[in-house]
C-alpha cells in the first residue's frame, strides 16, 4: 500500500518464504504506476532477511522495518488486508496449487477494481482538542485519481493508466471477483 496515493497491490504467495516474498516484490514493481522508492516491511522472517535486504540494496530501494512487537506494526497494510483481502477471501490459507492459481487470478481483478473504482478517504489532519480528536479527510478519491494528481509521476505512466482505465468495466470486474471467490469457497469445502 502506497501511503501517498493509497495504491494497493495484492499478491498471493503459495509459501511465505524469503524467496517467494522477494519474487512477489519484483513482480509488484512491474505493476506499479510509479517507481518503488522504499519498502517498509513487518517483522516476519519472510521480510527481514538477507535475500530481500540485498535485493533492496541492489535496486536502490530504501528498506526499513516497522515497530517490533506491536500488534499494528504495519497499520496501513493491515487496514488494507482487512478491507480488501480478508473482506474478499476471508482468513483461510490457500495452500494448494489450484487454490493459489485461482487466488492469483482473483487478485489480478481485485487489484484493478480497488485501485481504479474504489474511492477512499485519506486523513489529512488530526487535531486534539481537550479529550476529543478531530480528524479531517480529503474528499474520497480512487488511488487512480490520486496518482493522476501527482506531479512527480511521469506523463507516460499516467497515459498508460488512462488507457487501462478506459478498457476496464467495474461491473465485469466485480462479477469476475465474485465468481472466483465462490469457486474458491467451493474448492475449500
Amino acid at each position: 500500500t502506497d501511503i501517498s496515493t493509497g495504491w494497493t497491490d495484492v499478491t498471493a504467495l503459495l509459501h511465505r518464504s524469503q524467496q517467494a516474498v522477494s519474487e512477489a516484490i519484483h513482480w509488484m514493481r512491474d505493476r506499479l504506476p510509479f517507481p518503488l522508492l522504499g519498502l517498509d516491511s513487518d517483522n516476519g522472517s519472510e521480510f527481514i532477511n538477507d535475500t530481500l535486504y540485498r535485493y533492496c540494496l541492489d535496486e536502490k530501494i530504501t528498506f526499513t522495518r516497522s515497530r517490533p512487537y506491536q500488534k499494528n506494526d504495519q497499520a496501513h497494510v493491515e487496514q488494507k488486508n482487512g478491507s480488501v483481502v480478508r473482506h474478499t477471501v476471508g482468513y483461510d490459507r490457500s495452500e494448494t496449487e489450484q487454490k493459489f492459481d485461482l487466488l492469483e487470478s482473483m487478485y489480478d481483478d481485485l487489484r484493478l477494481y480497488i485501485n481504479f473504482f474504489q474511492p477512499s478517504f485519506k486523513l489529512i489532519d488530526k487535531e486534539r482538542i481537550d479529550k476529543r480528536t478531530i480528524k479531517r479527510y480529503d474528499p474520497a478519491k480512487t488511488p487512480y485519481r490520486r496518482v493522476l494528481e501527482r506531479k512527480d509521476i511521469s506523463l507516460e505512466a499516467k497515459a498508460r493508466l488512462m488507457n487501462l482505465y478506459l478498457q476496464l468495466n467495474p461491473a465485469e470486474l466485480r462479477r469476475s471477483i465474485d465468481q472466483k471467490t465462490a469457486k474458491l469457497w467451493k474448492i475449500s469445502r
